[in-house]
């Protein structure tokens, strides 16, 4: 049986594993990174199945003193939001709808604190086609592009909730 709950510290080593296994298409986080992010997290969940985190969802609000573009292009645009910094499922938890569950449980947090919408970006160039598919199937839309230093493109996307 798969349950859901919020992240703690504890959790840390575990969220950071199943993190480093995609860093390609996240960012790097450490366990201090993590504990930093947990702190400015609302919220940050985790998928957990025999007592082992197969995947989680870390999610800032705007106010929430993230230091980031992404999130910083998103709060320039609009109010009352959350960003989905990332979100990863292990490969445990793959093929299980976890994805869907843990983006159904940030939004319903983030509406009852007032959020209208549901921010996220994903890789366009190169490409991350799992992210594209799977942001398209659960209703995000194309708000704008941001293309780093390094060349790579990536979609800015909301979701109303």
């Amino acid at each position: 049986m798969i349950t859901f709950q919020d992240a703690t510290e504890h959790d840390a080593e575990a969220i950071c594993a199943l993190n480093d296994a995609v860093v390609d298409v996240t960012s790097p986080m450490d366990t201090s990174r993590f504990k930093h992010l947990l702190g400015l997290s609302n919220p940050c969940i985790v998928a957990e199945k025999d007592a082992e985190v197969i995947g989680f969802v870390l999610a800032m609000q705007i106010g929430a003193g993230y230091e980031n573009d992404n999130f910083n292009w998103f709060a320039a645009r609009l109010n009352n939001f959350v960003y989905i910094d990332r979100i990863v499922i292990g490969a445990a938890g793959q093929r299980q709808g976890l994805g869907v569950k843990l983006y159904e449980a940030v939004a319903e947090a983030a509406r009852a604190q007032g959020c209208l919408v549901m921010c996220a970006e994903m890789d366009v160039d190169p490409p991350n086609e799992k992210s594209l598919a799977f942001h398209e199937k659960s209703g995000f839309v194309p708000l704008g592009t941001r293309t780093y230093d390094t060349g790579k493109v990536v979609s800015m996307q909301i979701k109303g909730l």
